[in-house]
């Protein structure tokens, strides 16, 4: 019997005790319907018990040894490993991520990983020439990295398992415990990497998973002194209102994005067509880093979308288990509501919808919209869905004015032939990451990721993320 058939009713993992909760809720399949399983509605005192268990095992994770923690590390990559494909059929049921894109998300977890097991061994300060100021002859200077404590990690449902593992990895390789609370729709792949890492060798109490709403696990997590961190990816509201709340924490806040691609005259559209279906449409377009907008040279505007729109329209939506489906269910009804809703306000103020703009069931079918102004919601605000709109320029220095005439930042792409258009284009975008000739939603585990503006502050990818985690300790010896 698989992992998957064996979930029933979940517990709140605190103290390396899987506890029962006072109260539980549903969780249901966002593709059929059906209930997948029982998961705990933990309380703010359930949750200040994580937190007294994550602060009390602070000074074991603290003074673990560096190859040590890397060695936890490395077991959890060999036991994800070994069952790969049942957390992929997780991710598919809770998430209705089409199964091959769960498969792909599983094999970045384990990348991000192991480059947290080799992080753990890299953790190091620097000597410093005192003897450059006059003061500081016959002094030997250096500083060592001191992890916080208690890591509070707030994760959002769009990639369950691999942005747990961007807290979670780098908390553990730098000495830190962590309290997370995974979305309440994806909690699942939490539970099942948490319970690969007591098999890992996690020592007791350094990670606790509590799970149940916002207003009342999240607001304990942000407000409890005994956190020293919070991590939170999620909507730039709730992360405006978590840096409102933290006060001196610290916190690392990865928000919104309406991500765009400027495509200059004389780019080869062949070579980029799929790419581009595949940054609008990649798990539903429930991607941060999604490609929303496409600013495209008027030259070559007509023959993109006579060759997008068709591209577009032979993705086939459905079961996320299947795998040929490229579009399955978004995580809400709601959400589908919603999209329809800004499409259809979109439509009825002169954009024309080129495909889409419908729904089956849960499922909103792939949406590509034309002549769509800047202020509509499709355009200026984030999607969070399968809809992307084309807009023509008569330049890249009017794209990138577009691009940047938005309350978002994260990343941004451009395609040219041209190195001097792409060197200043690189200086001119206002976000945190440039992708030259690719997609804005280019991101491997390994990179400095996150944004500016409202997209967030700080940055993910594991040795940034160390940084983040860790205190800087200045030692000075006196040789006189």
């Amino acid at each position: 019997m698989s992992y998957v058939e064996k979930i029933t009713k979940k517990n709140l993992l605190i103290n390396g005790e899987w506890i029962e909760a006072k109260a539980y809720k549903p969780l249901y399949s966002p593709y059929s319907g059906e209930v997948l399983a029982e998961i705990p509605d933990a309380t703010e005192q359930e949750t200040a018990l994580a937190i007294e268990a994550a602060d009390r095992a602070k000074g074991v994770m603290a003074k673990l040894p560096a190859y040590k923690r890397a060695e936890i590390l490395e077991n959890l990559v060999q036991l994800l490993k070994e069952r790969a494909d049942e957390a992929a059929e997780i991710i598919a049921l809770e998430a209705s991520k089409p199964i091959t894109a769960a498969k792909g998300e599983v094999a970045r977890t384990i990348e991000t990983y192991k480059f947290a097991a080799e992080e753990a061994k890299r953790i190091h300060g620097e000597t410093l020439p005192l003897d450059a100021a006059s003061g500081g002859v016959n002094r030997l200077a250096y500083t060592v990295r001191e992890p916080l404590g208690v890591i509070g990690a707030i994760t959002p449902f769009n990639f369950p398992m691999n942005l747990v593992a961007h807290k979670v990895g780098p908390a553990i390789a730098s000495g830190n415990t962590i309290v997370l609370k995974p979305a309440s729709q994806t909690p699942l792949s939490a539970f099942f990497i948490a319970e690969l890492l007591q098999e890992a060798g996690l020592p007791t109490g350094a990670l606790n998973v509590v799970t149940g709403s916002g207003r009342v696990v999240g607001e304990k997590i942000v407000n409890d002194d005994r956190v020293s961190m919070i991590t939170f990816t999620g909507s730039p509201a709730v992360g405006i209102a978590i840096r409102n709340k933290a006060g001196l924490k610290r916190a690392t806040l990865e928000l919104g994005s309406n991500a765009a691609v400027i495509i200059d005259q004389g780019v080869d559209l062949d070579k980029i067509i799929l790419r581009c279906v595949e940054g609008a449409f990649s798990f539903q377009g429930q991607v941060c880093i999604s490609l929303q907008r496409v600013y495209i040279h008027e030259s070559l505007y007509e023959e993109f979308i006579e060759k997008f729109v068709p591209a577009v329209q032979k993705l086939k939506s459905g079961d996320p288990l299947d795998p040929e489906t490229n579009v399955s269910a978004l995580i809400t009804p709601g959400d589908v509501e919603r999209s329809l809703k800004w499409i259809h306000e979109a439509a009825s103020s002169g954009a024309t919808i080129a495909t889409g703009g419908k729904a089956e069931g849960n499922i909103l079918l792939p949406t590509v919209l034309v002549d769509a102004a800047a202020d509509m919601k499709v355009s200026c605000q984030e999607v969070f869905a399968p809809i992307v709109i084309v807009d023509k320029v008569t330049s890249v220095e009017e794209a990138i004015q577009k691009v940047n005439d938005s309350r978002y930042g994260l990343q941004a792409g451009i395609y040219t032939n041209d190195i001097h258009t792409a060197l200043n284009a690189i200086d001119a975008l206002h976000v945190g990451g440039v992708m030259v000739n690719d997609i804005p939603t280019f991101r491997v585990d390994n990179m400095p990721y996150g944004g500016v503006k409202e997209s967030g502050n700080g940055r993910e990818g594991i040795k940034y993320a160390v940084e983040e985690m860790t205190e800087l300790k200045l030692v000075v010896w006196n040789r006189n």
